[in-house]
């Protein structure tokens, strides 16, 4: 990592903000118990997510129904649900909001760059996270590319108008620290998320950090 202070946070959501996986595997469940299919553990939800969820009902489905037109009656049922169960179970991380307040009390600029779809991100950030102003809210939006392109990181930073250097992205798998690569922007791997702490390593985190108040000291290096 660079030695400047940052002066922009951004955050991944799903495993990084927010451990949203048993709403999500509640959601992709009812799609596919209600087209016929098989349904998965909530465990074993977190080896599916992570680059949207058009893939992730990709990779639910057997292998020989994995069609356009399957994908698609499995994705407006699963938003269906999703929508209106995207907060039964969902909650912060042990010491996020506190470390989202000492950012804002230090003048830290945030935001939220989400490979979920972007309605479903508004919702629920403003859900959690109401009482906090952020720069940017992103989520997978048409025609843009997901994660790991960094499109979305480019869209906030034209809001932002902050320099790279000054840039901390936050999150919890391979596809962040690939993202936060591309856009050529420091990084740093949690391992409270969806993913192994090995997997963070192998995409070359800048840093790893095991608690939310740990990214305190990287903001003013």
């Amino acid at each position: 990592m660079n030695g400047e202070k940052k002066n922009l946070v951004i955050f991944d959501l799903d495993g990084t903000l927010l451990n949203t996986i048993e709403d999500l595997g509640h959601a992709v469940n009812y799609a596919l118990e209600k087209n016929g299919f098989a349904t998965h553990s909530v465990a074993s939800y977190p080896f599916f997510v992570g680059n949207g969820v058009r893939r992730l009902i990709t990779r639910v489905l057997p292998e020989e129904h994995r069609t356009a037109d399957t994908i698609d009656l499995l994705l407006k049922d699963f938003k269906e649900y999703y929508d209106e169960h995207c907060c039964d179970y969902t909650k912060p991380y042990d010491g996020m909001p506190e470390l989202m307040m000492d950012l804002r009390d230090a003048g830290v600029m945030m935001a939220v760059a989400s490979n979920k779809y972007h309605r479903a991100v508004e919702h629920i950030i403003g859900h959690y996270f109401g009482d906090f102003d952020f720069v940017a809210v992103e989520g997978q939006k048409e025609g843009v590319n997901v994660k790991p392109d960094p499109s979305v990181v480019f869209a906030i930073l034209a809001k932002a108008r902050v320099p790279k250097a000054q840039v901390l992205y936050v999150g919890d798998s391979g596809v962040d620290m690939e993202t936060a690569r591309r856009a050529c922007v420091d990084s740093v791997g949690v391992t409270w998320g969806f993913r192994s702490e090995k997997e963070l390593v192998e995409y070359h985190a800048g840093r790893i950090v095991h608690r939310p108040l740990d990214i305190l000291p990287l903001i003013k290096p």
